[in-house]
This record gives C-alpha cells, structure tokens and sequence, in this order.
C-alpha cells in the first residue's frame, strides 16, 4: 500500500505538470525539481535535530521502565482488561501479555509495545477456535491498540520541537482529550458489534471515571478567555510532562536502579532512531513537497475547502486533512505530512497544531492489523477494520473539536 501511494504522489505531479505546460505554465518543473532537492535536505535537517531531543526523552523512558512504571498500569488496568476480553480464561499469560502492552502504549515504549502485543496476539491465537479468522477477543485487542490512550505523545513533543514550535507541549492537554476520544469510539463500537456488557459496574467505573475527567478538563478550559486559556494549559501540560520525569527517576531511584547508566542505555536507542528514520523522512518529504509544488494538493485542498464553504462552515481544518486521511494508512506517510504541513504553515499555526493532534490521538490501523494477524496467519479480520477506522474517525473529529477549542 504504501508503495503504491508514494510512487502515486510523482506520477500524478507529472501528470499535472505535463497539464499546466500546455496551459502555458512550464515553471511547474522547475518549482518541483527545487521542492524536490529543498524537502530531501528539511529531511535530513529534521532527523539530525531529534537526535538530542530523542536522546533526552528515549532516556527518561529507560528510567520509567526500568523503575517500574509500565508495571504499575499493568496492575491498574487489569480488573478492566479482564471483563472486556471475557474469552481469556482466569490465570491464562494472554492476559499479562495485553496489560503489559497496554501500558507500555500508554507510556509511548513503542519499542515494547510492539513485541508485548505479537506476543499477547499469538497467546490469543491458542485460544481461537477458527485459526484463519480473527475471534473477538483478537479483534478487541487490535482495535484498543491501534487506538490506545497515550498518555505521554514523546515523538509529537519531538517533531514539534524541531520545527520550531515555541511551546512544544502546548498540544498535550488537547492530545489526551482527542485521544481518549478515540479509544472510547473504538472500544464502544467493538463492544456493540462483539455484545459485550459495558454496564458491568468495574467497566463503567473506568470509563466513568476517565470520561469525567476528560469532561472536566473540556467544562474548565471552555470556561476560560483564551490567553488565560493557552496559559492554564501550557502551564498544566509542562507540570505533567516534568512530574513525570521526576517520578521516572524517583521509581528507578527506588528500584536501585544506577540513574546515569539507565539514562545512557535509553539514550543510545534515541540516537540509533534519530539516524534511522533519515531515509524514510527524506523518501517521504520529498514525494509530498513534489505532489505540492505541483499544484496537485492544492486542488485537491480547494475543492473540499469550496465544499466546506458552501455548507458555511469555516475551513481551517481542511488543511490538517491529508494527514488525516493518510494515518490510518501509513505511519511515516502521515508523519511526513504532518511536518510539510508545519513547514508549509508553521508548527504554532492552527494547522501545525491540528497536525500534531491528529497524528498522536489516531494510529496506523492498516499496518497493525498486517503485522498483528499476519503474525499468527489470520485471513478473515472479520469487523476488526470496520472498528479500528471507526476508532480513527473519532479520533480525527475530537482532534478538530478540541484544536478549535483550545487554538481556535
């Protein structure tokens, strides 16, 4: 797939830029040759930027994990866990596997994130009936992982840094509301279509209690003028993000964990993905920068901004579309959308910043379930991509609502 949509952005350019040379306009060329040559040096630029801000947050990690955090909303979560995957029996490892995973996704460990939820999806397999076809369980997994709360969104903070946002966390607070939003969408359609019982007293008592807090943060922050607003949140959103840090250190400090060496092994996988993902960021920015010099974004951009229009509703938004319609897709595809968008418009701007929510509060649902079922060799996903689009969908409104609330 994303093959096919990164070899799509140059041949429609060409074949838009072969258009306007016989309406008279042959600088097109010229323009995409230079977006071309410009985006693959952004793209290195950007890279070699995260590398410290990489290091510093892939190292704070380390702390986090090494001082017990993820086990800690392991054990948090597990009464809930357990009554929305009532196919597991009691005491069966496929349990811990989905908690661990779980919390790892909410700390943002992608690193281990990812092998705790093969791991979680292959143990679910041994209970699957139908080993061709996903069982519900597996579907209600794949679709709380691909839109599973974050509670800290390092790479947003990361890439937002580098392109030159003033207050780099200004998006968290608005993050975690779209965010959630996103998973309680994905976790009420899963649950409508599988029958499960949301009104057992533990299920609502979770989703209650962090429905009202979200709830709470939308009724507080609504009630502000909109300096005092921006302030309250970047205040907040620093205090959490620095508590946090602080806790990580103090749990590894408890563990007896050696603080300096912890922080330096995280560190060293921060440079690692830093150098990393220069390719891939250069592939990509260069596509989409040619796919907009050409003129071809901006029509398409237009036409739904016309259509917008006409229905009288303001148009702000549309420029975060791309991006929103790329993430399910393709990770690094909306990633590199996302930073042409903060490049083109600027990280602070209303786009730049719905960018940034939309990207942290929605996943790569294509892509996770390739990984995840393809792992344990299932064909039939049965309505586990109907839930996880379902899932992004609420996640890219609340990301509009909340950017409007917040930024509008």
């Amino acid at each position: 797939m994303l093959n096919k949509i990164w070899g799509g952005f140059f041949f429609v350019a060409f074949a838009v830029g072969l258009v306007k040379t016989f309406q008279g306009d042959p600088a097109v060329w010229a323009a995409m040759v230079k977006a071309a040559f410009d985006l693959a040096k952004t793209g290195f630029e950007i890279a070699l930027g995260l590398t410290g801000v990489m290091c510093l947050w892939l190292g704070v990690m380390k702390l986090g994990e090494k001082g017990g955090a993820v086990d800690m909303l392991a054990r948090a979560f597990a009464p809930l866990l357990r009554r929305l995957f009532p196919g597991i029996p009691e005491g069966h490892p496929a349990t811990g596997s989905i908690v661990m995973n779980m919390a790892a996704n909410m700390l943002g460990l992608d690193n281990a994130a990812t092998p705790l939820g093969l791991k979680a999806m292959k143990e679910l397999q041994t209970l699957n009936p139908e080993p061709d076809t996903a069982s519900n369980d597996q579907i209600l997994f794949l679709v709380v992982n691909t839109s599973a709360v974050t509670l800290i969104p390092i790479t947003i903070f990361v890439y937002r840094s580098q392109m030159g946002a003033a207050d780099p966390t200004d998006v968290f607070i608005p993050l975690l509301i779209a965010t959630f939003c996103s998973t309680l969408v994905g976790l009420v359609t899963t649950a409508v279509v599988q029958r499960l019982k949301l009104w057992d007293p533990v299920v609502l008592a979770y989703l209650g209690g962090m429905a009202t807090l979200v709830a709470g943060l939308v009724v507080y922050f609504s009630s502000l003028e909109r300096e005092a607003m921006e302030l309250q949140s970047s205040v907040l959103s620093n205090f959490l993000i620095f508590a946090v840090i602080v806790t990580f250190v103090g749990l590894a400090a408890r563990r007896g964990q050696p603080l300096y060496e912890t922080f330096v092994e995280g560190a060293k996988e921060g440079f690692q993905v830093a150098v990393t993902i220069i390719p891939y960021l250069v592939a990509m920015l260069v596509a989409i920068g040619v796919f907009r010099a050409s003129g071809s974004l901006d029509f398409l951009l237009e036409g739904v901004r016309w259509g917008v229009e006409e229905l009288g509703f303001d148009t702000r938004w549309v420029d975060g579309l791309p991006t929103a319609l790329m993430r399910p897709l393709s990770g690094s595809g909306a990633r590199g959308l996302m930073l042409e968008t903060m490049e083109t418009h600027g990280a602070d701007s209303f786009a730049g910043r719905l960018v940034s929510i939309v990207q942290g509060s929605t996943e790569t649902t294509f892509y996770v379930l390739a990984v995840y079922f393809g792992s344990v060799g299932i064909k039939r996903a049965r309505h586990a991509v109907a839930c996880g689009l379902a899932a992004d969908a609420g996640g890219v409104v609340a990301a509009i609502g909340v950017c409007y609330l917040f930024f509008g």
